[in-house]
């Protein structure tokens, strides 16, 4: 073989290797993408697990606290309100999930107000209906946890490795975005004040 063969063979192999590499990185990103948009549809999966709790929640607290409606129509308006806000996975802006973290952080609070408006009633509080629905709402509570935990370990996978070097140049020619997080809710920083 002559010099300029064996140059050209070379040049062959060394793009045959960068295209290789090219593509495997490609598909990893695919993949990274989709795990990331599969756990965004499990953390929305939980989030309507506790909408769907909420009604017969609501329902057994009417008969035995129908005087408390207007704590009752405000749980039932946040859960309309959180249930109307859905986020495409492929469009996941941090304006998106801030305005879904915001909607459900409302309906967090309008259920914490219902179980402490519950303190007052010793019957209701008694009553295995009750009991049951509450296990399954602070189950579901953990289950929010975990998914968004979840959720936010794939995409921190996600957007370390499009943001690393050379890969950064094909995310940025495949056209990967960076994933948002959930943030904490404002106010959460400050421990809550406990008063005996």
């Amino acid at each position: 073989m002559n010099k300029n063969t064996i140059i050209l063979l070379s040049v062959a192999a060394v793009l045959v290797i960068a295209v290789s590499w090219g593509v495997s990185k490609y598909n990893g990103f695919v993949n990274k993408d989709e795990a990331v948009k599969a756990e965004w549809s499990n953390v929305e999966n939980q989030y309507q697990r506790r909408a769907d709790l909420i009604p017969n929640l609501v329902a057994t607290v009417k008969g035995y606290a129908s005087h408390e409606s207007e704590t009752l129509e405000g749980v039932i308006s946040a859960r309309a309100r959180a249930t109307q806000i859905t986020v495409d996975p492929d469009k996941l802006t941090p304006e998106k999930l801030q305005e879904f973290q915001a909607a459900q952080g409302e309906l967090g609070a309008a259920l914490g107000r219902l179980m402490m408006i519950t303190e007052n009633y010793p019957d209701l509080k008694a009553n295995e209906n009750f009991k049951e629905l509450q296990a399954q709402l602070e189950g579901t509570e953990n289950r929010i946890t975990v998914a968004r935990k979840s959720f936010i370990d794939l995409a921190k996978e996600f957007n370390a490795s499009i943001r690393k070097f050379p890969a950064s140049i094909i995310a940025s020619m495949g056209g990967f975005e960076k994933k948002p997080y959930f943030e904490a809710e404002k106010g959460s920083e400050k421990a809550p004040k406990v008063e005996f």
